[in-house]
């Protein structure tokens, strides 16, 4: 059978993120990157919906070794999905990877010190089975062959069409249709104005307002930085300017969050045309950050509720109509295409099955190890970015980290890292201290984090410099299972 020292599932953003620094930080390590579907991107191939675009700056979102040269600073699927593919090919990532391979099941086993991984090829049906030293997982946070779906009241008397943004059809047409568009998140705000530019009319329905901010699409900051220093340096400054600005507004909501609801509503005020209702349907009933803010780039989403051709209506459904929706209020909305931006559904790791020497392994029942490994569970990685800045600073410090982990167990020669299970007394909360319904709805599928570190999920991209870049590597870390010499040869570990 195949062993690698580390397999790497899923291409996306992640996946070739970390296969870039395993490369570059480990030469000599062997692994593989094994993908499900056919091609690199994860999301950014995945999801086809019209005006797909980032909704955090590509200075932080693409990676700390890679500069962004594009344009615009909020950038279109199109181009974070050439960005990707571009760095997997400069970096020499693309021979690594097995496509059309989805890994259903993974057991470890402590006597060997190998997972062996069960594979499913995605275009035959055919099963493989490889083994490695170390897993890490790579796949995101949610389904990717299912997004999440609500059923509403006399949706079969409905005669239009049904979409669901992660399943775009290639084929559908809209110009000039009457367009309802389901839901308030970042899904949404980006498909009413890019909708909007053709169809007759689109309204975005949602049960409660979410907080909106206008942010320019070009970083003029960036742009003048960018001509007059080296790619790599303005690249570095840019960065690090974005997360202190970023930090600063997850802080100052925090500690002060009237004032920071104060300033999202001026500018939604002055956004949207005199007397417009703001507080109906852009002030929400929550704390700015309890849910992630989305952000509209040069306010396309109130040009196009200001030019007519969109507009918001903060309601709940009665039921479906032949021609639309009926809602509580009594109003009805006609409508030939219903896009339901209902949200994901959560998931962690692919929803592999893993078992450790024949012990299911229950994530929901596991507390997460800064939030990378699970307790009792031996080398095995998962990368979670932030929910309150760009996902991409969580996973390069992952990537940092898991070679410092490689690095420490050879030098002392083991084979197998356990994070030790936590004090039972630790009081222990969910993973993502989020009130969004798609992370509500998979709080008990995903891991506990506890009060103190390293159980703890700071979300805090400084504090996890230092626990990942700088600090001791194997606190609350147990390693064994030492290297096996041969025959005749003894081996002390470092």
């Amino acid at each position: 059978m195949e062993h690698v020292d580390v397999l790497i599932l899923g291409a996306g953003l992640s996946g070739v993120g970390s296969a870039c620094q395993l490369e570059a930080r480990r030469p000599g390590t062997s692994y593989a990157v094994v993908e499900a579907r056919s091609v690199i991107g994860g999301t950014w191939d995945l999801f086809r919906y019209p005006g797909i675009r980032s909704d955090s700056d590509m200075f932080t979102l693409g990676y700390s070794f890679e500069p962004w040269v594009g344009d615009k600073a909020i950038a279109d699927g199109p181009s974070i999905l050439e960005y990707i593919r571009t760095t997997a090919r400069t970096h020499g990532i693309e021979d690594r990877i097995r496509f059309d391979r989805r890994v259903v099941a993974a057991s470890w086993s402590s006597e060997d010190a190998r997972w062996t991984v069960d594979i499913e090829r995605t275009d035959t049906g055919d099963r493989e089975q490889l083994t490695c030293g170390f897993l890490w997982g790579n796949t995101g946070y949610y389904r990717y062959d299912n997004g999440y779906r609500p059923e509403f009241p006399g949706e079969d008397d409905f005669t239009g069409t049904f979409v669901h943004p992660q399943h775009w059809p290639e084929d559908l047409e809209w110009p000039g249709k009457r367009i309802v568009v389901i839901g308030s998140g970042a899904t949404a705000v980006t498909l009413v104005p890019a909708l909007a530019e053709e169809a007759a009319h689109v309204t975005m329905l949602q049960r409660s307002p979410t907080y909106i901010v206008a942010r320019p699409g070009v970083d003029g900051v960036a742009d003048s930085l960018r001509r007059h220093l080296p790619a790599r340096t303005a690249h570095a400054v840019i960065r690090w300017k974005n997360v202190l600005l970023t930090q600063f507004s997850f802080v100052l909501s925090r500690r002060a969050p009237d004032v920071v609801k104060k300033g999202i509503r001026k500018g939604v005020t002055e956004a949207l045309p005199a007397g417009y209702d703001v507080d109906a349907d852009f002030t929400p009933r929550y704390d700015p950050w309890d849910q992630r803010l989305c952000l509209v780039p040069d306010g396309d989403l109130f040009a196009a509720i200001s030019a007519g051709r969109a507009d918001v209506v903060t309601d709940t459904i009665d039921t479906f109509t032949p021609t639309g929706i009926r809602l509580s209020s009594g109003r009805e909305l006609e409508a030939d295409i219903v896009v339901t931006a209902t949200g994901l559904v959560m998931q962690l790791l692919g929803g592999i099955a893993l078992d450790v020497d024949g012990t299911e392994v229950v994530p929901g029942e596991r507390v997460a190890y800064k939030g990378i490994m699970l307790c009792g569970v031996p080398n095995l990685a998962t990368t979670f970015g932030y929910t309150n800045a760009s996902w991409t600073l969580k996973a390069d410090l992952t990537a940092e980290y898991v070679c410092r982990l490689l690095d420490l167990m050879d030098e002392r020669g083991m084979r197998q890292c356990t994070p030790v299970a936590p004090d039972p007394d630790l009081p222990t909360e969910p993973f993502i201290d989020f009130s969004s319904g798609y992370v509500t709805r998979a709080a008990a599928e995903l891991p506990k984090q506890g009060s103190t570190t390293p159980w703890r999920l700071h979300q805090n991209y400084l504090r996890d410099i230092w626990l990942l870049r700088i600090a001791k590597v194997d606190e609350s870390l147990a390693l064994s299972n030492p290297v096996q010499a041969p025959a005749g040869v003894s081996v002390s570990p470092a």
